[in-house]
């Protein structure tokens, strides 16, 4: 078997002030899956999602990726590799214009000139943001600049995309040219979500998180239309929304 992209194991973290929000995580998700991270608020999903590229350091057990360890002589490396995509894109903009955010990665990386400008070009043809280049990014829709921060983390050519909340405050029209665009990206990915129908659509398997533990870990259809471990875990489809309607979802 494949070395897995992401391999968390037996992760437990306490904050500073006790509370203790991981008690033994186990996953593993390997190179070109779309993987779907589920919970309610406090479930421990933030918490895991920022061991990834170690802004947060384990209190036990371990993370690694393709191999590497997360640690701090890795971190420059494991930051390239694990791409996170906030839920909030101000969070990631920060630049006069979309170019040069999406340029700051890769230049940090030593990359400019010529190869610089066709690495920000790529990056925005995938999210396609091309076009707007050269625009202020608080002149953009709120949309445009949840694509643009994916482009920033796409820049950097990462191994595994992790993306806390995609859907959140788009529009409907938003919603579907994102879920477009990370249908058609060739890169392993991670989901935060409490967008249900969104992580059927998008990803095959889902890992629920619940009080610090890996809850369930299975096919998304199988764990949306288990009315049980939907209901312990907190976990509510919306109204009218009935996955056994659809059926499974091919991916």
């Amino acid at each position: 078997m494949a070395t897995p992209v992401l391999d968390v194991r037996g992760l437990a973290f306490a904050y500073p002030d006790g509370h203790q929000a991981l008690f033994g995580v186990d996953l593993h998700v390997h190179r070109g899956e779309r993987v779907a991270l589920l919970g309610p608020n406090g479930a421990g999903k933030t918490t895991l999602v920022l061991h990834l590229n170690g802004i947060l350091t384990a209190g036990a057990g371990s993370v690694a990726v393709s191999g590497m360890p997360v640690e701090q002589k890795n971190l420059k490396e494991i930051r390239r590799r694990v791409g996170i995509v906030f839920q909030d894109p101000d969070d990631q903009l920060f630049m006069p214009t979309v170019r040069q955010d999406v340029a700051f990665g890769p230049a940090n990386q030593g990359i400019k000139g010529a190869a610089l400008d066709a690495v920000v070009m790529e990056a925005l043809e995938r999210v396609g943001m091309a076009e707007f280049v050269d625009r202020p990014p608080h002149h953009l829709s709120f949309g445009q600049r949840r694509r643009v921060a994916v482009a920033t983390v796409l820049a950097m050519e990462p191994e595994i995309l992790v993306l806390d909340e995609p859907s959140s405050n788009l529009d409907p029209a938003s919603r579907r040219e994102l879920a477009d665009i990370l249908r058609s990206l060739d890169v392993t990915v991670l989901m935060v979500t409490h967008d249900l129908p969104y992580a059927l659509e998008l990803c095959s398997r889902s890992v629920v998180l619940h009080g610090g533990v890996v809850a369930a870990d299975g096919a998304t259809y199988d764990v949306l239309t288990d009315d049980a471990l939907m209901a312990a875990n907190r976990l509510e489809l919306p109204f009218g929304f009935d996955p056994r309607s659809i059926g499974n979802v091919p991916h």
